[in-house]
């Protein structure tokens, strides 16, 4: 890393423990004021080479055993925790977080690093019965190895908590790790591997490569001595990792277009109506769970729809280094104005906007819509922004084919008072997670988490995540 004569911040590439200074730099911006705020470096076809085979020799060469990976990480996020407020101003300026979301994330982060440090003392085989004829003499178990290197692409929604959640188990479990962060929002990247080795994670275990998606993540994805490539994005640069990497493992976190439905039996339809505005707002609406299509029974759609007005009109909208602010601006203006796009299409096909729907620059108001169809952008696509659409619905069944109508399913949401209601919907709807009397956006960072279709392959969690990055070796001894 280093800083100009204008302190601005410059990271090049990570490579065996050092930055390396870059030759062509990229802007990374202010999301909300639009001013310069750091610069990464463009890493070459070279670099990316030169970072999976320090990686490799790493993990060949340098072991670590599972109790000292435990020690850094916890190390790690012991100093994570003593520069919380300086990391989560680096949130509000890159990704225009609002400074309570932001305090959250690194929390959240700090939490993700603690669970993937206790995962690392519990990594273990099976046992293996053979009780078949001519088996008399043997044992067989299997033990759990590490894959090797892990290419690792985040995103820019929650850059800190997610990259926690490549990084932090593939230590855990014994990987070295190339990391491509994402180009709009990459310093808290690099600062969390300046942390890491603060730590005392060993050289070589994380190489940090920036650049841009298509050209730095591309050469990472074209290298066949990655035995693991973790992505978190959207489903078609998903779909495209997978064409490319050919039988090599995947793990692949992608989009959703969350559906959640309020029963008439809804228990505390206020909480529901918050809940539903909130987590369809919060991060300015872009997080792949985010409440986005919500449908409630006709019986209390009058009342949810006043319920929800009410919510989204005492939120506060603006600077999101303003502790006050509950909604700060999206990740660009081109996004935000895309957004709004949308919005207007579903109004010229039918739709009317309850609340909200202006922009200014990058920052789109709270925006609720009313008279959706199944057609319109913002209900079949990922909306990805401050916007959620109540629909009202007679029959439960006709609710969960709604639901289901989608190529996505990461998560849903249902309110009700009824368990057998509940226990069809964990049956019934196509998707990852269910959950019951909250919102699609719960997640707990330890829970087992991915979707089904198009919302992508595998499981996170740091326990899920590390089963993933492991191999299972069978073993058999002849007594």
């Amino acid at each position: 890393m280093s800083t100009d004569t204008n302190t601005i911040q410059t990271y090049g590439h990570f490579i065996n423990g050092e930055w390396h200074t870059p030759q062509e730099t990229i802007s990374v911006v202010n999301k909300y004021t639009g001013e310069e705020y750091a610069r990464i470096g463009k890493t070459t076809r070279e670099q990316v080479t030169q970072a999976v085979t320090n990686a490799l020799e790493t993990f060949q060469t340098k072991k670590l055993t599972p109790y000292e990976r435990y020690e850094i990480l916890m190390r790690a996020a012991q100093i994570f925790g003593e520069r919380k407020e300086e990391l989560a101003l680096v949130l509000v300026r890159e990704v225009g977080k609002t400074l309570k979301d932001a305090r959250a994330e690194i929390d959240r982060g700090i939490q993700t690093f603690i669970a993937s440090a206790e995962e690392a003392k519990r990594i273990s085989g099976t046992g293996i019965p053979l009780g078949q004829p001519g088996n008399e003499n043997k044992m067989a178990f299997t033990i759990r190895v590490p894959v090797g290197v892990i290419g690792a692409i985040t995103p820019f929604n929650f850059p800190f908590n997610l990259t926690a959640h490549k990084i932090g188990p593939a230590i855990a479990a014994g990987n070295t790790v190339v990391l491509k962060p994402a180009e709009v929002t990459p310093i808290i990247a690099c600062k969390m591997a300046d942390i890491l080795a603060e730590a005392g994670l060993p050289a070589g275990y994380l190489n940090v490569v920036n650049g841009l998606g298509q050209e730095t993540g591309q050469y990472l994805l074209e290298d066949e001595r990655i035995a693991l490539f973790t992505f978190t994005g959207s489903a078609g640069v998903g779909r495209h990792i997978k064409s490319t990497t050919g039988i090599r493992r995947v793990t692949l976190e992608l989009g959703n277009n969350s559906p959640n439905i309020v029963h008439a039996d809804a228990p505390d339809l206020d909480k529901a109506a918050e809940l539903c505005v909130t987590r369809g707002y919060s991060n300015a609406g872009q997080a792949c769970i985010s409440v986005q299509r919500v449908y409630v029974h006709e019986d209390i759609f009058d009342a949810f729809v006043e319920k929800a007005k009410a919510v989204a009109q005492s939120l506060r909208v603006g600077n999101p280094e303003d502790p006050d602010t509950d909604i700060g601006p999206m990740i660009s203006e081109k996004e935000a104005r895309r957004a709004e796009e949308w919005i207007k299409e579903a109004v010229e096909q039918g739709a009317t906007v309850l609340f909200g729907g202006n922009r200014n620059g990058s920052v789109l108001e709270p925006t609720i819509l009313t008279g959706v169809t199944p057609e319109m952008k913002v209900i079949c696509e990922e909306v990805f922004a401050p916007v959620i659409s109540l629909i009202p619905y007679r029959d439960i069944d006709e609710a969960f084919a709604q639901a289901n109508d989608s190529r996505f399913g990461l998560q849903a949401g249902l309110f009700t008072s009824n368990i057998q209601l509940a226990m069809r919907a964990a049956h019934e709807l196509q998707f990852g997670g269910v959950i019951i009397n909250d919102v699609s956006t719960y997640r707990a960072d330890v829970m087992p988490y991915g979707g089904v279709k198009d919302s992508g392959i595998g499981k996170e969690g740091p326990h899920y995540a590390v089963q993933e990055m492991t191999d299972e070796k069978i073993v058999v001894i002849n007594l």
